[in-house]
């Protein structure tokens, strides 16, 4: 799946009418005004770069695999963030209870630095501004994504399409 598509359908999960148009347009320093009015769409296309940049569109790349995610880049991204020491977090995410918040730092020292400029120059923001987009998106997409409160299997495309959106 290209990673346009996969934002797009990140961006329906997160509630974004307009998935694939909110964050896509940040052009250069812009980057704030293509997330705003657009959240759902925004957040859709910085996760799908992301996920993307960690091999999620391609079928499980390196990143993915390194963090022990096989096809499912999902649960090799929670893998990476709990490997980094945000446990508490991850899980929080995944489970049924209040979502615990991550700051930009915290996702920035958890993250590849190549996955985090890879995400930063497909959405034309600075590396700081992917990150606190990614740590502002990820427990909500996350939280959607595991709602029975357990990492599902299957492709990212499989578990998006899984929750009839």
């Amino acid at each position: 799946m290209a990673g346009n598509d996969l934002g797009a359908l990140l961006g329906s999960l997160l509630g974004g009418g307009q998935a694939g148009q909110g964050g896509q347009g940040g052009q250069g320093g812009q980057g704030d005004q293509g997330d705003q009015g657009g959240q759902g769409g925004g957040a859709g296309n910085i996760l799908g770069a992301l996920l993307g940049a960690l091999g999620g569109a391609g079928g499980g790349g390196q990143g993915a695999r390194a963090a022990g995610g096989g096809s499912n880049p999902l649960g090799g991204l929670l893998d990476m963030l709990t490997k980094s020491g945000l446990v508490d977090q991850a899980q929080s995410w995944v489970g049924t209870g209040e979502n615990k918040a991550v700051s930009g730092a915290e996702i920035a020292q958890a993250l590849p630095d190549e996955a985090l400029q890879k995400v930063a120059q497909q959405t034309g923001v600075s590396p700081e501004h992917a990150a606190d987009q990614i740590a502002r998106a990820l427990p909500t997409a996350v939280d959607k994504l595991t709602p029975q409160g357990s990492l599902p299997s299957g492709s990212l495309e499989d578990i998006i399409k899984q929750q009839k959106l």
